[in-house]
């Protein structure tokens, strides 16, 4: 056996290590969530049953957390991608002194724990404005560092910019709000979606920011962990389940668009 067998061997006993310690887990999941007894445990088996889905359906403070987290989620799209558009436009474009030290500013909320930002926003708002904790801090709060996220992405799109695009556009007579929205936009909206969509997904499972700002209030990974510290009932496994199936739908529907794409140009 020579050594690029072994390589090979050891290799694939890695891979093949790696997704079962990543997915065994969420096949167990999805087993109990269709377990009869109310103890989450796969052995032993005591019934097929759709109860926990019935169960978790009929929970409204499952249907609130959720749609909570559906209205924190769009406003933080829609405040972090323009917030993070205009910082890249600001980097790549204006010529001015201290501009890395704008950008370790910028990215400074991503390196701060959510704790410190949830807490921070909390007061904020409550000292300087007498607004107590609710979704609008959640948003602010999420905010904070889900913009530098956005600015990120964009800017690693923006730096590739080509821009003698630009000067042959002002040098055919086209103004600076023309050739924004006729080419550098263009070229910029896939960052543009990709943030949208990272902005999002950050903003909808985001816990230890929005626990501290967000109050009284409750969106669904703050539901999830209430209900994981009272009791670990079948219900967040069946929950989690319909997530995963959500998650597995999207990716393939998107693989399925982006090879069609790929198949017409």
């Amino acid at each position: 056996m020579n050594s690029k067998t072994v390589l090979q061997i050891v290799t694939g006993s890695y891979i093949f290590l790696f997704f079962v310690y990543l997915f065994l887990p969420l096949v167990f999941m999805g087993i109990v969530a269709f377990n009869t007894s109310s103890i989450p445990q796969v052995t032993p088996w005591e019934g097929f049953t759709f109860k926990w889905f019935g169960e978790l359906f009929a929970d409204m403070q499952m249907w609130n957390g959720l749609f909570n987290s559906l209205i924190v989620a769009f406003f933080v799209v829609l405040f972090s991608v323009p917030i993070g558009l205009g910082a890249t436009l600001f980097l790549t474009r204006l010529e001015i002194k201290g501009r890395d030290g704008i950008y370790a500013v910028l990215v400074s909320p991503i390196l701060t724990p959510g704790i410190i930002l949830g807490i921070s926003t909390f007061l904020f708002w409550d000292k300087a404005f007498h607004l107590s904790g609710g979704l609008w801090t959640a948003i602010m709060g999420q905010s904070t560092f889900i913009s530098g996220y956005c600015m990120l992405l964009i800017m690693a799109r923006a730096q590739r910019f080509d821009r003698t695009q630009e000067d042959a556009a002002f040098d055919l007579g086209a103004n600076h709000r023309q050739v924004f929205w006729k080419i550098t936009l263009p070229f910029l909206k896939p960052a543009i979606l990709s943030a949208a969509a990272l902005a999002f997904m950050q903003s909808f499972e985001n816990y230890n920011t929005t626990l501290f700002a967000i109050g009284f209030e409750q969106t669904l990974p703050i539901y999830i962990g209430t209900k994981l510290r009272q009791f670990i009932s079948p219900a967040m496994n069946a929950l989690a389940l319909i997530f995963i199936l959500l998650t597995i739908t999207g990716a393939a529907v998107y693989e399925i668009i982006r090879r069609r794409e790929s198949r017409r140009s």
